[in-house]
């Protein structure tokens, strides 16, 4: 901690795992030293406190890793419902008021210093696959208009002589088309909806996102029965009597576009509605040189009409697939959520599917073992509340995703919860061997239902149904560049924890992996029970790195 006499600023530096709110001390102590291996983009914060009115602060950098470098500062978001009515004890706070999250680029007029409020800046550093290993200093410093010293931190990074392996679990934040159109005013699929497409893209995959949900027809998503979302569909359609008739020029693009920026898998969306199949999604067609909806929550998901149509379109799909090399990456969907309710029409729109994808993966979030049991879905991905059934029964491959409904016992990352619970995941999935992990919120800026668009700066909990931190992990930038949360951070270093557990594997053996995640615990890890101190979850990591750099480069 240091104390300056002449702004009275205290500075302190922090873990990536700190919160730090205006309007109440630092929990956590000093972290001034970390290690790294190649390939890993490393974060910590400088935390700072003025006792006084002072003018505006610019940072200063100082570091042979400078290049590597990118600072932003910790903003704050409002929050009306931080959580539900009962929520475990696992929490920070609970109380609606403003939570640390987004990460905005620092002012070029410098930070703005409210008195005894703690505020924070974001220090990443993403460490090149040939840097040299060793000990690296990073000298933060605020300073006055004047150039004058307010308060100096220094970091010390060491680089340990390993890369990150490549991510292997499939990772997919459902990725919203139209809430960019909407947010931004750009006509969908005009060459300004494409360029935002392009950027929002590239900060997903920048953050281990690796699959990307692509709208064949208008995702039938989180839209209120009879209502609709804005049309994102990338397959033209013409029909001629009953006869189908398919472009895929737009879908090309986007798989170029996509595959330039690093995704490796295509997830096509759901083929039928939400909560049930009952109904076909959105589809619009050409029909006597007019476009007109010819499908939606009119459509019997089990009449003929539909099922003709499926038969026509599907096999032509399957074909573009395998024209463009696809077919070892291509996953589809029935139904997202389908409960025990939905039994008899999940089954029917099941058989319709299988009947042409019978050689592609299908997955979908359902969280009752029955729908597996009964072949109804190859690949189900239950949520991280609900997957013991599938643990015991080696269900193969193993997915999980959370969303609004997971709040109690388990790993998520709303607001309100530490970052730790959002960084724990790391070890859950390599412990349990899971192979995907879906989300559905990667940017939601709409009310529940798609029924009218918000503002994520002002409303963050999608007009007071679910807690703040589901919807959505980025903001839209004003340049149109993505504004990048807390909560993608440290969700990506869990997906890097799970990467250094594969490569410690690799060198002493998954036996002995597993025993470290569990030395000194309480109760072995599980699903719901996890470590809750920050420290550990980094001295962790810490030995971690340092067995593998023990057992040499190779």
């Amino acid at each position: 901690m240091s104390d300056t006499a002449v702004l009275s600023i205290d500075s302190r530096l922090l873990s990536s795992l700190s919160k730090v709110f205006p309007d109440e001390e630092l929990r956590d102590p000093a972290y001034a030293k970390g290690t790294a291996l190649r390939s890993e983009s490393f974060s910590f914060q400088l935390a700072y406190r003025s006792k006084q009115r002072a003018p505006k602060l610019k940072v200063a950098a100082e570091s042979e890793l400078a290049p590597h470098l990118t600072l932003k500062a910790v903003g704050l978001a409002p929050s009306e419902l931080p959580c539900y009515a009962d929520p475990d004890d696992f929490v920070l706070r609970t109380t609606p008021g403003l939570y640390p999250d987004p990460l905005y680029p620092l002012p070029d007029d410098g930070l703005t210093v409210y008195p005894n409020q703690w505020r924070a800046i974001w220090v990443s550093v993403d460490v090149p696959d040939d840097l040299p290993a060793g000990a690296y200093s990073i000298r933060l410093r605020l300073e006055t208009e004047t150039g004058e010293t307010a308060a100096e931190e220094t970091f010390e990074l060491r680089v340990v002589a390993a890369k990150l392996p490549e991510q292997r679990l499939l990772h997919t934040e459902w990725f919203h088309s139209d809430c960019l159109a909407t947010y931004y005013g750009v006509e969908v699929f005009s060459e300004e909806h494409w360029k935002l497409i392009a950027a929002y893209v590239k900060t997903a995959v920048s953050h281990g996102v690796n699959m990307l949900l692509t709208p064949l027809f208008t995702p039938p998503l989180d839209t209120e029965v009879g209502g609709e979302r804005p049309t994102v569909q990338l397959v033209d359609v013409v029909r001629r009597g009953d006869r189908y008739e398919f472009g895929f020029g737009r879908l090309v693009r986007w798989v170029e576009l996509c595959r330039s920026l690093g995704v490796r898998y295509f997830e096509f969306s759901h083929l039928f509605t939400q909560w049930g199949a009952k109904h076909a999604p959105k589809i619009i067609a050409e029909v006597d040189g007019e476009r007109r909806r010819i499908f939606g929550w009119e459509t019997d998901a089990a009449g003929e009409e539909y099922a003709g149509f499926l038969g026509q379109f599907l096999p032509e799909l399957v074909r573009f697939i395998r024209a463009q090399g696809l077919a070892s990456c291509s996953y589809f969907h029935v139904s997202d959520e389908p409960n025990a309710n939905h039994l008899d029409s999940y089954r029917s729109a099941s058989e319709l599917v299988e009947e042409h994808l019978a050689d592609f993966p299908i997955i979908d979030a359902l969280s009752d073992y029955a729908f597996y049991e009964r072949g109804l879905v190859r690949t189900p991905i239950p949520a991280n509340n609900h997957i013991e059934p599938f643990l015991e029964n080696g269900v193969e491959p193993l997915w999980t995703y959370y969303c609004c409904s997971q709040y109690r016992d388990v790993s998520n990352r709303f607001f309100y919860m530490p970052s730790v619970r959002n960084r724990i995941a790391g070890w859950q999935f390599y412990k349990f061997g899971v192979q995907g992990f879906l989300h559905w919120g990667y940017n939601f800026w709409y009310s529940q239902y798609s029924r009218k668009e918000i503002d994520p700066y002002r409303v963050t909990d999608a007009g007071g149904a679910f807690p703040s931190g589901d919807a959505f992990l980025v903001y839209p930038g004003e340049d149109g560049q993505p504004v990048e949360s807390i909560r993608l951070k440290v969700f990506r270093e869990a997906l890097q924890d799970l990467r250094a557990l594969e490569l410690l594997e690799s060198r002493i053996g998954r036996e002995r992996a597993l025993e470290l995640l569990d030395e000194g615990a309480a109760a072995p890890l599980s699903f719901t029970d996890m470590p809750r101190d920050p420290a550990l979850l980094l001295e962790r990591r810490e030995r971690i790195n340092r067995l593998i750099e023990e057992m040499g480069t190779e």
